[in-house]
């Protein structure tokens, strides 16, 4: 449903993009996760056809975004990370602005509208006018707008960006509800464990290139190779710290709230070795365990030393 083949944009010397290459299926709902300035605002707006590559395309349910840029607006359904709104309309007639500017008869957008609103939890604030709607309520309603066409595809960039918790649980669910219909999505947020709990893949960029894809599990198993192992100590935590720096496969040792944590690289083997040294040792084990990472564990560890790449 949505195709990028080397997608690559320069500004002189400065690469925002470089030879992306993502193809997500129908129904999909992918997250992409970056810093601010990794690149995910400027692959959302080609792909919105709001900004051409500098090489490379995109496509949209097949359709090319830089050749039928016009046909691709009609698949999509755009909400960049700041939605401007004309504060003297009231909800209504917002929505109904843009349906009419999308060619909806008035028929049509009559029973449309009503059933947009409710979709966005705004049933209530139909008659209210835009200016007074809280951000989060704001938010909601430009998600309306973009749903107005009836898009197969929708482009949501950073949609709880400075929202409070209930509205960011509020937009959650919303777009929980647009999955279950089957649309395509594709959505940028910093807000890691919401965007790992919604999608069914993600994507995470840095300095404009791909630095990894699949889900939360699969991105966490390619970082399997650095394990972060946490020992609990009863006493002579010093000692213990000399016994573990000295080991094979034992980087980046830390004493953090009385316990030792150290990157482990070698296998599981390896770990069940280190373990019988340190009874063998006569350490005062009280914990030896592997910590889960979470997805924003993995964000920073994949986008770590990024002057390295």
């Amino acid at each position: 449903m949505i195709e990028t083949i080397h997608l690559t944009k320069k500004y002189g010397t400065f690469t925002a993009l470089d030879d992306l290459n993502l193809s997500i299926g129908e129904g999909t709902v992918f997250g992409f996760v970056g810093q601010n300035g990794a690149g995910k605002s400027t692959t959302f707006q080609i792909l919105a056809t709001l900004m051409a590559p500098t090489y490379g395309t995109a496509y949209i349910d097949g359709v090319d975004v830089c050749k039928e840029p016009s046909q691709v607006r009609r698949k999509i359904g755009y909400m960049p990370d700041f939605f401007g709104v004309y504060d003297q309309f009231r909800a209504e007639e917002y929505l109904d602005f843009y349906g009419a500017s999308y060619g909806i008869s008035a028929r049509e957008r009559k029973e449309l509208i009503p059933q947009l609103l409710e979709l966005v939890n705004l049933s209530h604030k139909a008659d209210s006018y835009v200016d007074i709607l809280s951000r989060g309520m704001k938010q909601r309603l430009c998600l309306a707008r973009s749903l107005i066409h009836d898009p197969k595809v929708l482009i949501l960039d950073e949609p709880a960006s400075g929202l409070d918790p209930r509205a960011r649980i509020e937009m959650r669910g919303i777009l929980k509800e647009l999955k279950t219909m089957g649309k395509t999505i594709i959505i940028s947020s910093h807000i890691l464990p919401e965007l790992a709990e919604m999608c069914d893949e993600i994507g995470v960029i840095d300095q404009g290139s791909l630095k990894a894809r699949g889900t939360v599990a699969e991105i966490e198993k390619q970082l399997q190779a650095k394990r972060l192992i946490q020992v609990q100590i009863a006493d002579a935590i010093d000692e213990a710290r000399r016994f573990f720096e000295d080991q094979a496969f034992v980087s980046e040792l830390v004493v953090k709230d009385g316990k030792l944590e150290f990157l482990f690289t070698g296998t599981e083997d390896n770990q069940i070795e280190l373990l019988r040294k340190a009874v063998a040792h006569h350490l005062s084990l009280v914990s030896f365990k592997h910590v889960e990472s979470n997805i924003e564990d993995v964000f920073m560890e994949i986008t770590k030393g990024v002057e390295d790449y």
